[in-house]
């Protein structure tokens, strides 16, 4: 990071100090400081190089709000994933293993940030931020609730009853399978979730083989049969059996109302 500051760098930080953003874009600093384009841009590229500013899209930037002390400065996971969807016009939720370590089913600090979106597919980093966005259709998006960091800013993240569905539904892209049946079981013996809320989210964002899988826990947890039943009016006939646990060999005893073989004790 660079530990002596040039008098350009100096009036675009306390510029936007100023203004209270952190967020400045390509050509919005050309009337203020009085540069011209490619004194902007070369200000850009020292500024970046020097850990001064992150890039979240080419001619898109974060600065800090203060200057660090000491290190390279990156923004925290939040502003970075909000500045990114905002710019976007996206909505987002965190999910996967953040909310599992969140919500206390897994010890395991992921080193980078999984969310859902309506807006990008594939990897990015901002900073030293990395991040796995998920690009899903507008309807799989919901079951969410806010945590306020204390900079103020809001991260959305899957509720708990909407991370346990995804941990059956999205169990590849997770490797969250059997894990999350223990899961399920452990917060509805405890009463943290309620069986009505979980089969409410699994029936909103679950597929097929998300409802007959949970249908079968749920029987084996002796839930009513009311809750059983909304699950099941939610299936078409079919012959064809899908594995409790994906990945291990089929062969096991057969559930015919669910259509799920029992490949492993549950």
């Amino acid at each position: 990071m660079k530990t002596r500051l040039g008098r350009q760098e100096t009036l675009l930080l306390s510029y936007l100090q100023m203004r209270k953003t952190q967020t400045v874009r390509t050509g919005e600093l050309l009337g203020p400081l009085h540069l011209t384009p490619d004194q902007e841009r070369e200000l850009f590229r020292r500024m970046f190089r020097g850990g001064l500013v992150a890039r979240v899209r080419p001619g898109l930037y974060l600065v800090p709000a203060h200057l660090p002390l000491g290190g390279s400065w990156s923004p925290d996971e939040t502003l970075a994933l909000n500045t990114l969807m905002e710019d976007r016009q996206g909505r987002y939720q965190i999910c996967g293993p953040n909310a599992f370590n969140r919500y206390g089913f897994d010890s395991q600090v992921p080193n980078r940030v999984y969310a859902y979106n309506n807006r990008i597919s594939g990897e990015r980093a901002i900073g030293m931020v990395a991040l796995t966005l998920i690009k899903v259709a507008d309807r799989r998006l919901g079951g969410t609730e806010e945590l306020h960091t204390a900079e103020g800013v809001t991260a959305l993240y899957s509720s708990r009853v909407r991370t346990l569905v995804d941990g059956v539904y999205d169990w590849a892209r997770f490797n969250s399978l059997p894990r999350a049946y223990e899961w399920i079981k452990m917060e509805l013996s405890t009463g943290r979730i309620r069986a009505k809320d979980l089969v409410t989210e699994t029936l909103r964002y679950g597929d097929k083989g998300t409802i007959r899988r949970i249908g079968v826990l749920l029987e084996r947890e002796g839930i009513d049969k009311g809750n059983l039943r909304k699950l099941e009016r939610a299936l078409s006939p079919s012959k064809g059996f899908i594995p409790w646990i994906p990945g291990v060999p089929k062969r096991g005893s057969i559930h015919r109302r669910w259509g799920v073989v029992i490949n492993e004790t549950a």
